[in-house]
Order: structure tokens, then C-alpha cells, then sequence
């Protein structure tokens, strides 16, 4: 699932935050008359600096909500109370959406719990007569109070956001308080509680309409605020530059319902952890002034969950103990109900990794309580597993982080309806060959239940920090897949934090059962919770863990190398692949291309749904197809591949950087020669064809023109002459694939076909493509030097020798592919003329 391009959010509340007592939760009760009997006003409750006597600004009629802060309703004006115990502390915002207009629901973003933006702030007084708010960055830190401190502080100003009219103060013989009127600020566009400019410009959104923007609630707790405001904008005509908005021609308003959450972050932060490139966590990231006397440092400490062991005495001994807070999330009850059990299986399964870091019941998963008036989705205190009937086949597990600490305060895992779709292509066609239950339309609720409760634990492992880790499938053999007492026992990779779905290297013969096919928690899973959430309280800070760290990492790694993690990021480490398994990626494709081509033959007999269409047909071999662009893209990868390894220097063994060896590489392109240039004839079936309206000449030249513009591209052809240049004879060279590509892409001339000539002219082009064209860099005004690149160069080589070897079928052929080879000569000549 994707979770996110991206910058990904980090997430919470749950932790932070206690119970509430019955007067805490009386939300907005009426002042008893004898509350007007309270003690002696003083000098500062009477007309000063300006301000309203307290009583006449908050009268006997206001409604009251008390917490952090108190909250009063005067009529329909709405007053924050902001004790001075509270003024220059933290304070987390983060706000969300509650309700959309219909019109957005094909949208990425307009879904009940959709996070909208988050901050820190702080209250200041300005001289008793204004309440500052600034924001606060964490990205630059010093604790050196003599130093670098100071210095830091000195050349860094942290903007002022928001001010406020102070409306009256109020005073008793412990405390002070000042009271704000935040209404009319609510009901404007302003930088706190409202979309950030990124998210108005994604969903098309203009100004705000005032007619149509009104306060709902404000409700205080403990340690959190609730603002729910309705607001109404004017969309932008048509579709905006992402292209999920569905208006019309003209402005139509549209009206949100937003939930804001105010939490006060720990007066005492969470003891950090320092990130590890070799464990994958989401990290917040900081400049330190202090760690390098002589320069800087930039770190990362890893996103996680406070937790704390109820017995520290015990813990120490190796026993399990139970945490002070565990996790708790909850499922929201608009959720299918025959899906809950699944899903809340999905939370407990990763109660086994907790065990691993000395916890037992650290993490499970309630159903929302449908009583309790109180109990709110949007309330920052709960994490849920939230429901969206959409057409979105997808599921994302973002969170919110304390950015000074890393601790996870709160989840709102995403899960939209339509996965269950998605779901089912993948596993028939990943694992319809071996289990009979995948060949139809519509799964029985128990298998589908199963692979609802695989996404869950997926998005769960994000909310607890961790990041995919796409290099875990590649430490397993691909023998050992088809090994069915070693794949059951094991499972097929060894995280559930990889895209790694079922395994499609089993064939029929192999016997495996479900246990061999489905994801699980795994062996890397387990570490990676051991290794964030360990209670180490020998170490007072994040740096005194490093030594300790480095080293049960490098014992974990020498070990076993299933504690391997992979980077999502990595664009030429062949190890690191999305929906990949094994160790060897021809191998491997090739066991799951020989199930493609038994599915084929069967897509109508398992679509076949009564008085339907053959939609459903298409849809199974368009999977089919996706499916079988994935085995070509991951043994692609390998062709001028890098392996990237991170190590530190007490790995000497190791190595950082290395090319993939060129028996590897020319594997490679011989697979692709053999399973692609070669006419894949077996994804042409003539009554599939004719029911299901596929075009198979489009859909071939699609997948061979994808597959040669990943080779013949500036990226591939720079680094193999980096790798010619560093390692000579021993590397595969750019020469050794061409000469290995027109192999079967240049062979036969005279008895093309149509999708062999589709497939030179998509060559010929990619060539083309690499060449210098002298107008662009004449335009270039920047002053930079633009990087060199011998890719022209053998481009232009190739297209000379191409010329002639068209030049040659055209004079041996007749009719379209006299015409065909002559066309590329005219191409090759004006581009290397640059007309």
C-alpha cells in the first residue's frame, strides 16, 4: 500500500493523554448560581490596561468546558481561557477533516479523519494586553547552555503566527488567566486551524464564503482541545493540476467539516532514539550544534510509541511486562462488522514483536464503544482504524509525532472499501494456480477476511514507525519458496513491512497451503520492534546508545541476513524491489510467468459472474498483464544495478557501494530476450480476445516499449561507464547489451512482424532521444556547467549502425515492412542531422 510519496506524517495521541473525571467530561454544563459567590474580585478584575472586568466578558450564562485550557460559550461567542501554567509550552495542533462534499469522494483527501496539517505553537503574553502565538521548529538544536546554545538562539527567530486582543484576565491567589475571543478568527481563513495552502491547491479551493462558515463545537479535556468548525470554500472551475476534483464548468461552493486538535505535548519529552539506516523507522530529522566541536551534525531520531514498563524491576530480570500505557487502537463503527474481527486480528498479531522487546499486551486493537456519547473519531486521544466507502483501492497507515521527541502520539490508519478489489486480483492471480478458493469473482468472507487482516498488520508496522523494507525478500532463496516445510514454517519474506503480497513462486505441484502463500509478522518485523522499542534506561541519552546499538545490529546481521533491511528508496539496488520475492529475480519470474500463463486459459471460466458483461475478464487480464510488467520490471533493475549497503567502519568486511556482477546482468537481458523481445505469444488468446474487447497489439508494444526505455536511457548508459571506467573487462558494458539486444530485437529482418516492428521503432526512438540537441543548450542561461554524459555519444553510434542494418532489410523486404525499414532510415538521418 502506498503510504505515502512521501513525506509521510507520523502519528498520535493516544499515549499522552489521561482519563477524564465526570466533571472534566461535562462538556459545556451550566454554572451553578452560587458559582457567581467566588472570591474577592481583585485590582486586575476591574477596568485595567484597557480590559473588561472578567465578569462582564465571561457572564453567569456561559457554558463552560474545562481542561488545558477552558472553554466558554457566551451567547454565540466562543473564549479560550489559557491558564499562565500553560503560556511558552508546547502545544501539538493538528487538524482534520470530518466531513466532504460528495463531490470530492473520489479524492485522495476528504475522507472522516484525513490529516490536514500539523504544528507546534506556543502562548505568549505581550504585555497584558495581546496573546501571542508562534510556531516552533525543532530543526536546529543546541543544548550547550554556555555555547553554541545561545548562539543558536541568538540567530534564529521563531515567527509569530497569530495575535490576539487579551479580552480580560483573571487572577487568584495561585494563578493568573487570560482570556481570548477566538471566534471571529475561526470563521476566517487563518494559519492554525484551517487547510494548508498545499491541500487547498490539490482539492481546488478558492476563498472562503463567510455565509457558509460557522463554529460547531468547542470542547475541552485534559490535555487536548476539539474545535470542530464548519467551513465553506468556492471551488475552482473543472478539474485542478492533480486531477481529483470532479466539478463542473462553473464555481460551486463546497463545505467541509473540520475537526481540530489542540494536545499539550509532555512537559517531560520521551527519551529519543537515534536512527539507524540499517533498521527502517520514519525519523524526524534536526541540525546539531553540539555533537562536532568543529561543524555540524544532521540527525534523525526514529518515530515511536511511548512505552514504559509498569515494573521496572522486572522488566530488567527478562520478564515480560505489561507497559504503563499500552497502544490501543480502535475500530471505527462505521466499519462492515463481519470485517472487525479480521481487523482487529491484524493489530494483536503484532503483540509477538512487543514480546521480543520485553513487553506483553503493548499493543491491541478495541471495538469503538457505540455507547459513550463522549467518544469521539476525531478526539487527538483515540487512534482508529478508520473506514471510507470509497473507490480507492488502497489502505495508508499515517501518524502524528511529537517533531521534538519522535514519539508517536496518535494513528488514523486508512482503510478504503474498494482494497478488498484490489486484494482479490492480487491474489488470483498471485495464487489462483494453488488455492482453488481464488478462482472467482467473489472470495467467501473467510479468505477475504484473512487478506483484510494482512493489510491491517501492514499499516499497522507504519504506525508504529516502521518504513517498508523492500530488500527483506530478497535474503530468501527462491528454492526455499518452493520448499513447503521451510516456506509454512517461515513464511515467503520476512517482513510484513515489504511488498512482498503472496507467493508466486509456488507451483501446483508443490503442495503449499495458505500458511506458505500469506504474508506474515516475521523474523525482521520482530527485530525492528526490539531494536525501536527496548527499554534502555542505562543510557541517559540518545548518543550514550550508539555503541550498544551498532553492535546488536552487527551481530543480528552476521547472524542471520533476514535482519536485513531494504530501503523503499533506492532506485538502482536491484535487492531493494517492490512485489518481488527471492534472491534471484529471472529465476523467480520465470516460476511466476509459468503461473501466468496457466491463468490465462482460465480468466473466463473464473470471471464468469451470471447476467454480467465480460468487464470482469478484462479486469483479471489487465492484472494479468500488471503482473507480469512487475517480473520484467524487477529483473530490469538488475541491468547497470548498484548495490548500496549501509555500513560503519567496524563492519570491514562489508561493502558499501558495488556494481551487480555482469553474469548477473547479461541473465538479465537474455530473460528479457526470452520472456519479452521474443513475442510473448501466450497473451494472445483469440477467445479472450473477442469477449473481452483486448487489444493485444496495444497491450505488447506497451510492455516492450516500457522495458527498452528503462535500458536505453541516460541513467542506465551513465552508470555502465562508470562501471566500465572503475572495473574494466570485468564489468557489462553498454556494447555487451546492445550487441545482446539485437540479438532477437535485430535478428530476421526480412520476416517481421507487426510487433517486431513496433518494437525497432520504440528502440529507434529511445536512441533518438539520448542525442545532444544543440538548440536547448544554446538556451541555457543558468551559468552551470551541465553534467557530462557519454550517452549521446553511443547513442549516435548506434543509430549509424542501425541505419544500415534498416538500410539493408529495406532493399530484402516489400510492402509495410519495406516501408517500416525505410522510415527508420528517415528517422536515424533527421535526427542525427538535427532536423
Amino acid at each position: 500500500m502506498k503510504t505515502y510519496k512521501f513525506y509521510l506524517l507520523s502519528l498520535a495521541t493516544c499515549l499522552l493523554l489521561g482519563g477524564t473525571s465526570s466533571a472534566e467530561a461535562k462538556i459545556f454544563g451550566k454554572k451553578k448560581k452560587k458559582a457567581k459567590i467566588e472570591q474577592p474580585v481583585t485590582p486586575v478584575n476591574r477596568m485595567t490596561n484597557g480590559l473588561k472586568p472578567y465578569a462582564s466578558v465571561i457572564t453567569p450564562k456561559a457554558q463552560s468546558s474545562h481542561g488545558f485550557i477552558t472553554i466558554h460559550k457566551v451567547n454565540d461567542a466562543y473564549f479560550m481561557e489559557i491558564p499562565d501554567s500553560i503560556l511558552n509550552r508546547d502545544i501539538l495542533i493538528v487538524n482534520r477533516i470530518s466531513k466532504a462534499p460528495a463531490s470530492l469522494h473520489k479524492s485522495r483527501v476528504g475522507y472522516p479523519g484525513d490529516i490536514l496539517g500539523s504544528k507546534v505553537i506556543r502562548f505568549e503574553n505581550k504585555d497584558n494586553k495581546r496573546i501571542l502565538v508562534r510556531e516552533y521548529s525543532y530543526r536546529e538544536r543546541a543544548e550547550n547552555k554556555d555555547g553554541m546554545y545561545q548562539s543558536v538562539l541568538n540567530s534564529n527567530i521563531q515567527p509569530i503566527i497569530a495575535s490576539f486582543n487579551l479580552e480580560t484576565m483573571k487572577k487568584d491567589s495561585l494563578s493568573r488567566s487570560y482570556v481570548i475571543n477566538i471566534s471571529t478568527f475561526l470563521l476566517k481563513e487563518n494559519p492554525l486551524f484551517s487547510f494548508e495552502a498545499e491541500i487547498k491547491e490539490r482539492i481546488g479551493l478558492l476563498n472562503m464564503v463567510g455565509e457558509g462558515t460557522y463554529i460547531n463545537t468547542l470542547k475541552a479535556f485534559p490535555q487536548n482541545i476539539e474545535i470542530s468548525t464548519t467551513v465553506t470554500y468556492q471551488g475552482k472551475k473543472g478539474a485542478n493540476n492533480a486531477g481529483y476534483m470532479p466539478t463542473s464548468n462553473s464555481r460551486i461552493p463546497l463545505t467541509y467539516e473540520l475537526n481540530s486538535s489542540m494536545v499539550l505535548l509532555p512537559t517531560i519529552p520521551m527519551k529519543s532514539r537515534l536512527f539507524d539506516p540499517r533498521v527502517g523507522y520514519f525519523t524526524v530529522g534536526y541540525t546539531d550544534f553540539d555533537s562536532n566541536p568543529q561543524g555540524i551534525e544532521y540527525k534523525n531520531l526514529i518515530t515511536r510509541w511511548r512505552l514504559e514498563p509498569k515494573d521496572e524491576a522486572a522488566y530488567l530480570r527478562g520478564e515480560l511486562v505489561e507497559p504503563k500505557k499500552p497502544i490501543v487502537i480502535y475500530i471505527d463503527p462505521a466499519t462492515p462488522k463481519k470485517w472487525v474481527p479480521y481487523l482487529i486480528q491484524g493489530v494483536n498479531d503484532w503483540q509477538i514483536a512487543f514480546e521480543k522487546a520485553g513487553f506483553k499486551n503493548a499493543i491491541y486493537a478495541l471495538e469503538a464503544p457505540t455507547d459513550d456519547p463522549s467518544w469521539s473519531l476525531e478526539d487527538a486521544r483515540h487512534s482508529a482504524i478508520v473506514y471510507k466507502p470509497s473507490d480507492i483501492p488502497n489502505a495508508s497507515g499515517p501518524h502524528i509525532h511529537d517533531p521534538r521527541t519522535g514519539e508517536i502520539l496518535e494513528t488514523h490508519i486508512n482503510w478504503y472499501h474498494n482494497v478488498m478489489n484490489l486484494l482479490r486480483n492480487w491474489y488470483m492471480i498471485q495464487a489462483g494456480t494453488i488455492d482453488e478458493a481464488a478462482r472467482k469473482m467473489q472470495f467467501d468472507d473467510e479468505l477475504m477476511g484473512q487478506l483484510i487482516r494482512f493489510v491491517s498488520s501492514h499499516e499497522v508496522g507504519h504506525t508504529l514507525g516502521l518504513r517498508h523494507n523492500f530488500g527483506s525478500s530478497h535474503t530468501v532463496p527462491v528454492e526455499k519458496l518452493r520448499d513447503k516445510a521451510w516456506v509454512e514454517a517461515n513464511g515467503h519474506t520476512p517482513s510484513i513491512m515489504d511488498y512482498a503480497r503472496f507467493n508466486y513462486v509456488v507451483q501446483p505441484e508443490d503442495s503449499i497451503t495458505r500458511a506458505g502463500i500469506f504474508p506474515r509478522i516475521g523474523i525482521y518485523d520482530k527485530w525492528s520492534i526490539e531494536w525501536g522499542y527496548r527499554w534502555l534506561p542505562q543510557f541517559q541519552k540518545p548518543e550514550d546508545e550508539i555503541a550498544f546499538s551498532n553492535q546488536s545490529i552487527i551481530e543480528k546481521l552476521n547472524a542471520d541476513v533476514r535482519y536485513t533491511f531494504g530501503t523503499e528508496s533506492d532506485a538502482n539496488d536491484p535487492r531493494n524491489q517492490s512485489e518481488d520475492l527471492g534472491d534471484d529475480a529471472m529465476l523467480a519470474s520465470s516460476y511466476g510467468i509459468k503461473n501466468l500463463k496457466r491463468i490465462v486459459p482460465q480468466i473466463l471460466k473464473w470471471s464468469y459472474e451470471p447476467n454480467k458483461s465480460y468487464a470482469g475478464a478484462g479486469e483479471i487480464y489487465s492484472a494479468v498483464v500488471s503482473q507480469f510488467n512487475r517480473y520484467l520490471g524487477h529483473v530490469t533493475k538488475n541491468i547497470a544495478g548498484i548495490y548500496s549497503t549501509p555500513i560503519t567502519v567496524e563492519q570491514s568486511n562489508a561493502t558499501a557501494r558495488e556494481f551487480v556482477p555482469a553474469d548477473i546482468q547479461k541473465r538479465a537481458v537474455e530473460f528479457l530476450n526470452e520472456q519479452l523481445f521474443t513475442t510473448p505469444q501466450w497473451l494472445i488468446d483469440r477467445q479472450l480476445i473477442e469477449k473481452a474487447k483486448i487489444l493485444p497489439v496495444n497491450v505488447i508494444c506497451s510492455l516492450q516499449s516500457g522495458i527498452l526505455t528503462r535500458l536505453i536511457s541516460k541513467a542506465t548508459l551513465d552508470k555502465m561507464s562508470e562501471n566500465e571506467t572503475l572495473n574494466g573487462k570485468k564489468a557489462y558494458t553498454s556494447t555487451q547489451m546492445f550487441n545482446d539486444l539485437k540479438k532477437v530485437i535485430w535478428s530476421n529482418l526480412s520476416q517481421s512482424d507487426i510487433y517486431k516492428r513496433n518494437m525497432q521503432k520504440a528502440y529507434i526512438e529511445c536512441l533518438i532521444s539520448l542525442l545532444d540537441k544543440p538548440e536547448t543548450a544554446s538556451k541555457n542561461t543558468s551559468g552551470k556547467r551541465p553534467a557530462y554524459s557519454e550517452a549521446p555519444a553511443i547513442a549516435h553510434g548506434q543509430l549509424v549502425e542501425l541505419k544500415r542494418l534498416s538500410a539493408n532489410a529495406a532493399a530484402m523486404t516489400s510492402g509495410t515492412a519495406r516501408g517500416h525499414y525505410l522510415n527508420l532510415v528517415t528517422l536515424i538521418d533527421n535526427a542525427l542531422t538535427n532536423k
